[in-house]
């Protein structure tokens, strides 16, 4: 059954707010919010203002797919974190 939009944010957000909490995560994580992103970007009622975010969050699920020391990475973005998730809360 595939997650509706609502579901799609709130997944987002848990994956966000992990990396954040745990400053640690995985690549398979970093893939799922490159999907999840991708996913909200095409669907039509995606509003405007939650675009640059997404694009934000993609550009940091593929640096952190690449990225040598991932937990790093996770750690060297730990203000976007709590910034993206404060930004989905409002939209979401």
């Amino acid at each position: 059954m595939p997650l509706n939009q609502q579901d799609q944010f709130s997944l987002l957000k848990d994956i966000l707010s992990n990396h954040q909490n745990d400053c640690c995560g995985s690549v398979a994580e970093c893939e799922q919010l490159e999907r999840l992103v991708k996913s909200l970007m095409v669907q039509t009622n995606s509003d405007r203002h939650i675009q640059p975010v997404l694009e934000e969050i993609y550009r940091y699920s593929q640096n952190g797919i690449a990225a040598p020391e991932l937990d790093q990475h996770i750690e060297s973005n730990q203000q976007e974190l709590s910034q993206w998730v404060s930004e989905i809360n409002q939209y979401s």
